[in-house]
């Protein structure tokens, strides 16, 4: 978060970008927590909508324009739909509270302090650069126009077996929904 940060603060375009980025950084991980700490499956779905749209304005602010457009179509616009159809599709009560034990919970706190510890500890072995600009996208974002042309061409095959394959796993999940309420 601390290399991000710098990275946006080194950009020239505007003296608000280090506000916005610090304000979309908030929405997420505070986001990110009520994912953690809520016990209804609808509002974790919503909350994860949210968290997932604060990570794609982050990719817009650092000008990675593709990255943040496969945020938004794959991760916020597929994947969590899916949850969501799932749940609706298999749960008799899509409103259901889910309760934890306090083993559980324990256990969660554990691996989330061990995975935080492990995160710091990357972080503060890695270089860091010290006030260099980010790059600027290349003129005309040839970049997404080279990714475009090659999942078109080089991987069009694994692109459409993927795409044949969520429509799948949506068909079976709404025939076994159905079936078992019979």
């Amino acid at each position: 978060m601390i290399v991000l940060a710098q990275q946006v603060a080194s950009h020239p375009l505007s003296p608000m970008q280090p506000l916005l980025f610090y304000v979309f950084a908030a929405l997420t991980v505070g986001s990110a927590w009520a994912i953690v700490l809520s016990q209804n499956i609808i509002r974790m779905a919503v909350y994860l909508l949210t968290t997932l749209a604060g990570v794609a304005a982050i990719y817009f602010m650092l000008n990675a324009e593709f990255l943040a457009a496969i945020q938004l179509i794959v991760y916020a616009g597929g994947t969590l739909i899916l949850i969501v159809f799932g749940v609706m599709l298999t749960s008799k009560n899509p409103f259901m509270q889910l309760v934890t034990s306090p083993l559980e919970r324990a256990l969660g706190l554990f691996i989330a302090a061990s995975v935080a510890v492990m995160a710091m500890v990357a972080l503060l072995n890695s270089p860091v650069p010290g006030g260099a600009a980010a790059p600027a996208a290349p003129a005309g974002h040839d970049h997404v126009a080279r990714i475009g042309r090659a999942l078109l061409s080089d991987y069009l095959v694994p692109f459409e077996l993927a795409a044949v394959l969520l429509l799948v796993v949506m068909v079976a999940a709404a025939y076994m929904a159905r079936r078992t309420q019979r």
